[in-house]
């Protein structure tokens, strides 16, 4: 790959690979060079609706055109008609809303102290990084904030030991699919375990469906596999398409805990990304995207199966609808380049999982492309 210009004045915290996007159509991104590549990674979980959709970027122009921006010291008629339609596909009853999963989960760290599972993920502020369960990016960030408890994931006994020897804990908070920690799915049994945990012990039950949710697995949000309700459920990524929204959804037991003065934001609930939200929604049923996630996500993993099995190296394919991860035995970061070179957006997360994210409209004809192009690499680079 021929670079393009270097970056001097941006601040050196991603390890960023030579090539610079330009635009993108559906599931395709080209760069600067004219080049062309398959998007497997979507934005990590973020572009929902691919890129340059014909709805969506219409109704954006649209409201770019009236109001991008007014302070929450008013109402905001786009806020309203969003929340509704989270309530109403979440079962829950009110919503806050922020710019970033970060912030959603830094304001359900602020309803309640808990227990957090090692590998999860929630930020990069000091609370969430103290609820994050990967002492790499800890380090160096220390004294942590304190109040966490840590557990395994689905081991529903460490829980039960947690209810019975600490009185402090009130709540329990974890992802539904662990993204950064390797796409490491809670199993369905141990989510309504701890549902019931949670019940006894008058607990909240907080489940960050950041990354997992919004239609991602083929439900709108990942726990409905399970048939359950959390009492708390921080959002963002997918939710506006690529335009930064995040929210906080909650039940009737946390929707009066933060009230007017202890929490809010300058630029959360905006205009602009209320509608990019509002858009997204009605898209996706309109389209019927949570089917196509679950029907091409499932043909999306039988093919990489089917290539992979057998293979030596290759430990595990895990996940569910178009969020998959494809765990190696050995460290993979060099992968990130050969399938940019190769045409295809990857993404690699817990140093040896090879992480798939795409669009949320990617057809099957593309789906068989990204195991074309992915599993020679894979098979080349274990060789």
């Amino acid at each position: 790959m021929n670079a393009p210009a270097a970056m001097p004045h941006v601040m050196n915290t991603y390890g960023r690979l030579p090539l610079a996007l330009s635009h993108g159509r559906g599931c395709w991104l080209w760069d600067t060079q004219g080049r062309r590549y398959l998007d497997g990674l979507g934005g990590i979980a973020v572009n929902t609706l691919g890129h340059a959709h014909p709805k969506l970027v219409p109704a954006l122009q649209d409201q770019i055109a009236k109001l991008i921006h007014s302070s929450n010291y008013y109402q905001v008629p786009l806020q309203e008609q969003l929340a509704a339609k989270l309530c109403e596909i979440s079962g829950l009853s009110n919503v806050f809303f922020c710019n970033t999963g970060l912030e959603a989960n830094e304001g359900a760290l602020k309803i309640a102290r808990i227990i957090v599972y090692e590998k999860a993920f929630h930020g990069r502020s000091i609370a969430t990084l103290s609820a994050t369960g990967n002492p790499k990016v800890q380090k160096g960030f220390e004294p942590l904030v304190e109040g966490f408890v840590r557990v395994p994931l689905n081991d529903i006994a460490a829980v039960e030991e947690v209810a019975r020897t600490n009185p402090n804990v009130v709540a329990v908070f974890l992802e539904v699919i662990q993204g950064e920690g390797g796409i490491n799915p809670t199993r369905w049994e141990y989510l309504r375990d701890v549902r019931r945990v949670c019940d006894e012990r008058g607990w909240l039950l907080m489940l960050d469906e950041v990354q997992c949710g919004m239609g991602r697995t083929g439900k709108w949000f990942a726990h409905q596999w399970a048939g359950i309700k959390p009492d708390v459920m921080p959002l963002a990524k997918g939710l506006g398409s690529g335009v930064p929204v995040g929210a906080i959804v909650v039940g009737d037991k946390a929707k009066d805990v933060l009230g007017p003065g202890n929490h809010g934001t300058t630029f959360g609930g905006n205009p602009l990304a209320m509608r990019a939200g509002v858009e997204t929604l009605h898209i996706m049923e309109e389209e019927r995207l949570l089917e196509n996630a679950a029907t091409v996500g499932a043909q999306l993993r039988a093919g990489l199966e089917r290539e992979l099995a057998g293979v030596k190296g290759v430990k595990e394919i895990r996940g569910q609808g178009l969020m998959l991860g494809i765990e190696l035995d050995r460290s993979c970061g060099e992968l990130l380049q050969r399938a940019a070179e190769a045409g295809l957006m990857i993404s690699i997360t817990a140093d040896s999982v090879i992480r798939l994210v795409p669009p949320l409209i990617l057809n099957a004809d593309e789906a068989a492309q990204i195991v074309a192009i992915l599993c020679p690499l894979i098979k080349s680079f274990l060789s």
